[in-house]
C-alpha cells in the first residue's frame, strides 16, 4: 500500500470505522498536519479524545469515535480561498447551510472556515466534515 496523502488516508480510516460503528480507530502514519486536523475536528465535537503513540517509526494516532460523522474527506486539488470566497466552497462541499465544517490551513494555523471568516483571513482548503 502506497501512502501518497496521509491526510486522505486518515480521514478515510475515520469514515470507514465510523460507518462500521467502531468506538476507536488507529491512524498511521501520524503527521503534524493530521494531528492539527484531528484537533480541529475534536474542537467541533466530531471526534472524542485522541492520543499520539510513538511506535519507533512515524508514530500513530489512536482516535475515539463518537458516531457524529456522516461524511468526511480531503479536498483535492487544494484550493486557495480568499477571506470572502468561503461561501462558494461551502455550497460545493457541505450538504446544507450551517451544517458541517471546511477545514482550512491559514497563516495562523489550521482552523474551521467559520473561524477563518471571523478572523478575516483566507487560506487553503484541506478537508470537509459533516
Amino acid at each position: 500500500m502506497t501512502l501518497n496523502d496521509p491526510l486522505a488516508n486518515a480521514l478515510t480510516t475515520i469514515k470507514n470505522n465510523e460507518m462500521r460503528g467502531n468506538i476507536r480507530c488507529k491512524i498511521a502514519p501520524a503527521s503534524k498536519l493530521v494531528g492539527r486536523v484531528l484537533r480541529t475536528m475534536q474542537k467541533e465535537g466530531y471526534i472524542g479524545e485522541f492520543e499520539f503513540v510513538d511506535d519507533g517509526k512515524s508514530g500513530q494516532f489512536i482516535v475515539e469515535l463518537k458516531g457524529n460523522i456522516n461524511d468526511c474527506g480531503v479536498i483535492k486539488p487544494r484550493h486557495s480561498v480568499k477571506k470572502d470566497e468561503f461561501e462558494k466552497f461551502e455550497k460545493r462541499y457541505l450538504p446544507a447551510r450551517d451544517f458541517g465544517i471546511l477545514i482550512v490551513t491559514t497563516p495562523e494555523g489550521v482552523m474551521t472556515h467559520r473561524e477563518a471568516k471571523k478572523r478575516g483571513i483566507g487560506g487553503i482548503l484541506l478537508a470537509y466534515v459533516y
